[in-house]
């Protein structure tokens, strides 16, 4: 599985954003794995409609503390890839540690379901069931009887 990721943010009292886009390699397609969802240590954010947070309002409040948290998931195996926006809150450093964070967060739960579906083998099994001996010994003795019949009629 791949991740990639990218955080923006423009000057000012703009909030970061945050793209991402993961993809899964062939191999674990192949495994048929369902989607696999965290949550993760990303908050979700009042208003996050607004690109914007002015100070002392939402996030930027002293007494601001985050009440839930964005989920993130692998793609379903069928697309094997899936992409997301999540609004991150203000922050004037530009550090986001919580995005690498939830991100092998993430890889280390799917990372445990592919090594759990490589456990489940491959199975190709070729077989063939025929007549029965006892059947067939039947079967030839009365065969043999009317032909026998027919010969001296």
């Amino acid at each position: 599985m791949k991740i990639n990721w990218r955080i923006t943010k423009k000057q000012g009292n703009h909030r970061s954003s945050l793209n991402y886009h993961i993809s899964l390699e062939s191999f674990e397609k192949e495994l048929a794995i369902h989607a696999v969802r965290i949550q993760s240590l990303i908050p979700e954010l009042p208003n996050s409609h607004q690109s914007s947070c002015f100070p002392l309002e939402n996030e930027r409040h002293p007494a601001w503390t985050p009440v839930a948290f964005h989920s993130i998931s692998t793609p379903y195996f069928k697309n094997g890839e899936i992409s997301g926006f999540i609004r991150l809150p203000f922050r004037s450093s530009g550090v986001y540690p919580e995005v690498k964070a939830s991100f092998l967060l993430l890889r280390k739960k799917f990372e445990k379901i592919v090594q759990q579906a490589y456990g489940h083998a491959s199975v190709d099994i070729t077989d063939e069931l025929d007549i029965s001996q006892e059947t067939r010994t039947l079967i030839a003795t009365r065969v043999t009887a009317q032909k026998m019949l027919k010969f001296c009629a």
